[in-house]
């Protein structure tokens, strides 16, 4: 059965979102430029795997916004999880400096901070948005201000991009093809920092050779 969930569809015909549909060509190409970007210098695995994921959510995204079916809602979803909860166990390893044995248990703090603060405000997104004024606010307490201020700068990006996934039903009415687009073009810039500052916190030799202190 056809999942209608944006403004943009009207059937549910394979190339019913168009806008929608093409607008996953920037997380292709954000991923080519991550990985460009990467490839300068030696960067671990993990930063590798960021890449492949940016690629997975421009194609599960692509399918979604075209097939349109409960199957590609999960291929659209899942690797955006993942690229978050791999996102926080690269921050605890590459800022944090803490040893991979332990720094693949802040997924789990990452998850159990996501579901109390949904008791309070509802939104798939809303952790990963305030997760990031928090890594700002980690930076910034360890003296590391030049990655606070990435932090708290892809933040504001990401505040502009969600508002615009979330106001994607009410302008319907006014402007039919909606505002989801402009998440994906958003939101892909966020993802291509986000990998691109932990690319320059990974070629640093150690946490006091941040330019600022």
């Amino acid at each position: 059965m056809p999942v209608d969930a944006y403004c943009e569809r009207t059937d549910p015909s394979f190339w019913s979102e168009p806008a929608n549909a093409v607008t996953n060509l920037a997380f292709l190409i954000a991923a080519f430029y991550a990985y460009r970007y990467a490839a300068r210098g030696r960067v671990p695995a993990s930063v590798a795997v960021l890449v492949l994921l940016l690629v997975a959510i421009g194609l599960g995204s692509f399918t979604f916004h075209t097939v349109a079916t409960r199957w590609a809602a999960a291929l659209d979803t899942t690797p955006i999880l993942a690229f978050m909860l791999t996102y926080v166990a690269v921050f605890a390893r590459l800022f944090l400096e803490i040893p991979w044995r332990r720094a693949w248990l802040a997924i789990p703090v990452f998850i159990a901070f996501a579901a109390a603060l949904n008791l309070v405000v509802r939104g798939t997104y809303v952790p990963a948005l305030l997760g990031m004024f928090v890594f700002a606010g980690w930076l910034w307490a360890r003296g590391e201000r030049r990655f606070a201020g990435w932090f708290a700068g892809i933040g504001v990006l990401f505040g502009v991009s969600l508002t615009l996934r979330t106001i994607d039903g009410p302008v319907c009415g006014s402007f039919p093809l909606g505002t989801h687009f402009a998440w994906h073009l958003l939101n892909a810039t966020v993802l291509y920092l986000l990998i691109r500052v932990a690319v320059d916190r990974a070629t640093l030799p150690a946490r006091t050779s941040d330019p600022t202190e």
